[in-house]
C-alpha cells in the first residue's frame, strides 16, 4: 500500500515508497470467527453505495442498532436493509425510493444474521 493517499482531484507527485503490503482481510475483518460474506442482488440498496454483485461483509458479532445495514431472513428469504425504529416499531429500510419499506410484526419470522460492515464493488 502506498504511503501517500492518492488524489481524487488534480493529480500530485508520486511516491514510489511502498509503505506495507495490503492485507484485506486485516482491514476489513475485526472479527474473523463472527464474519461471513455474500453476495448482494438487486437495486434496493442502491442509495447506501451497495449495488448488483456486491460482496458484503457481514459480522455476526456487531450488535444491530437503528441506522445499521443489515442481512437477515425475512420468512426464510434474505434480504439486506438499514434496521430502523420509530417509536415502538421496527423497519427493515430500503435505499431506494421505488423500493418499500419492511415493516416488522408479530406475523413475519425474521432473524437478523449479522451487520453489514463493507461492501466491495467493481468499478
Amino acid at each position: 500500500m502506498f504511503a501517500n493517499k492518492i488524489a481524487a482531484g488534480f493529480p500530485s507527485p508520486a511516491d514510489d515508497y511502498v509503505e506495507k503490503t495490503l492485507d484485506l482481510n486485516e482491514l476489513l475483518i475485526t472479527q474473523p470467527a463472527a464474519t461471513f460474506f455474500g453476495r448482494a442482488e438487486g437495486v434496493s440498496m442502491i442509495n447506501a453505495g451497495i449495488f448488483p454483485n456486491d460482496i458484503l461483509v457481514i459480522n455476526r458479532a456487531l450488535e444491530p442498532t437503528p441506522g445499521k445495514i443489515v442481512v437477515c431472513a425475512v420468512n426464510g428469504e434474505l434480504t439486506v436493509k438499514r434496521l430502523e425504529r420509530d417509536g415502538e416499531r421496527w423497519i427493515l429500510k430500503a435505499e431506494n425510493p421505488e423500493y418499500p419499506d419492511i415493516p416488522l410484526h408479530d406475523d413475519l419470522e425474521m432473524v437478523i444474521w449479522g451487520v453489514v460492515t463493507h461492501a466491495i464493488h467493481a468499478l
